[in-house]
């Protein structure tokens, strides 16, 4: 069974050793999933779009994640935009082949300004993912019940740039990942 990850910079592990995707690999790996990482620093919807058939197609994935949006949001990617392209990829998955598709959210942000946009890329997500029957990962929602729990700052899972969590971050990211997927898997 193949998992491909297509996304930006967190998925890409941006600015840390072990990424998320890091993390789903060696733990699908005795299960005899292959966790395959096509995801880049910078790189947006648009560029899922553009590599399409260069990232995804070849590996005819049995599960397609994809994690965009952060990217997106300060490039900037128009909302409208934005949706357009993760149908565009959802429906060319589903063209070509029988996966099952996840999206994803990213983190929560403290600053006012910042959460209030990251929001309307995750209701963006929400909505395609509840209109094309796509799983979702509502991560933003799962990091916040996380610190709430152990009564932890969000600062002190990302990095200087609250774009991009550090490695205790990306640990959550793959907590709430493996915990959605396996349901599925079973």
């Amino acid at each position: 069974m193949k998992l491909v990850v297509r996304g930006g910079s967190i998925p890409a592990g941006y600015g840390v050793k072990s990424s998320y995707v890091d993390i789903l690999a060696d733990y699908f790996r005795p299960s005899g999933i292959e966790v395959i990482n096509r995801s880049r620093h910078r790189e947006t919807s648009f560029d899922g779009i553009w590599s399409f058939d260069d990232d995804i197609t070849p590996f005819h994935p049995d599960i397609l994640a994809i994690h965009f949006g952060v990217d997106d949001a300060y490039r900037p990617v128009y909302r409208s935009e934005f949706k357009e392209n993760l149908v565009q990829m959802v429906r060319l998955a589903r063209n070509l082949f029988e996966s099952r598709i996840i999206l994803l959210t990213s983190h929560p942000f403290e600053n006012q300004y910042d959460c209030e946009m990251m929001n309307i890329y995750y209701r963006t997500i929400r909505e395609v993912s509840v209109d094309l029957d796509c799983e979702l990962i509502p991560s933003h929602t799962y990091w916040m019940g996380y610190l709430y729990d152990r009564n932890e700052k969000l600062a002190d899972y990302l990095q200087e740039d609250d774009r991009y969590p550090n490695e205790k971050g990306h640990k959550i990211f793959a907590e709430a990942f493996i915990n959605r997927i396996e349901k599925f898997l079973k």
